[in-house]
């Protein structure tokens, strides 16, 4: 079986992805960026081994590939649903375009349908944006290495340890979370954190940034990182 199983750094409140492709460069980069947004990454390069790995570890979702050596991506989804019991979440990822494919793909329980080629941050939001919807895994936990950012408690915690953040601070960290891995502007993070425009002033973004820095700092390596003339973005220490 080609499986990968999750490594240092992936998420430890249970959510894990079955990937389904049989393309070694997109199975292993798809691999890899899962499990630098935190989740635990299972990854299979036919629907027999796909099908194997859901019956010896059930996944919160399944990111599946329609067009497979062995079996097609719609075959999986039947034999899924006699496996998994609730049924698991599917995230049909494919080259197959055609409005036929994704009625057939939506009509066989499949929960979203995206098509190559993809935007690697869109796809981290959709899933979470499955997980969400079905109750799998606990995503309203995000998840960066050793950073967990609970939006439902309001609680961060690094390395097991609590972080007390301002309601600003937190709504900064929050917002690099969502978007981890992805560098984003100054002007993104004040239409987002703040509201509203500091008259172009970004230096309380500099300010705030500075907090959050010596707060998660005092627990482990840099985890926001400037991107100089773009940016901040939040990434997993290598």
């Amino acid at each position: 079986m080609a499986s990968d199983a999750g490594g240092p750094g992936a998420a430890g409140t249970g959510e894990r992805l079955l990937v389904v492709d049989d393309e070694p460069t997109v199975r292993e980069l798809l691999a890899a960026t899962l499990r630098f947004a935190g989740f635990e990454v299972t990854a299979a390069a036919t629907g027999g081994e796909a099908l194997r790995a859901a019956r010896e570890q059930p996944p919160d979702l399944v990111l599946l590939d329609v067009m497979l050596p062995d079996l097609d991506g719609f075959e999986v989804v039947r034999s899924l649903r006699a496996l998994t019991r609730p049924p698991v979440p599917v995230l049909f990822l494919t080259a197959r375009d055609s409005p036929q494919d994704k009625v057939t793909g939506l009509t066989l329980g499949g929960d979203d349908y995206v098509t190559k080629p993809f935007d690697l941050a869109e796809l981290i939001a959709r899933i979470r944006a499955v997980l969400r919807r079905t109750g799998a895994g606990g995503m309203d936990a995000l998840v960066v290495g050793d950073l967990v950012v609970d939006a439902e408690g309001h609680q961060v915690t690094r390395a097991g340890r609590e972080v007390r953040l301002s309601p600003t601070e937190f709504r900064l960290l929050h917002y690099l979370a969502l978007n981890a891995g992805r560098v984003v502007s100054k002007a993104q993070i004040l239409e987002q954190v703040w509201q509203y425009d500091f008259a172009g002033d970004s230096s309380i973004v500099d300010t705030y940034v500075s907090y959050l820095r010596r707060k998660l700092e005092a627990a482990g390596p840099r985890l926001v990182h400037t991107v100089h003339g773009v940016g901040y973005v939040l990434r997993r220490p290598r």
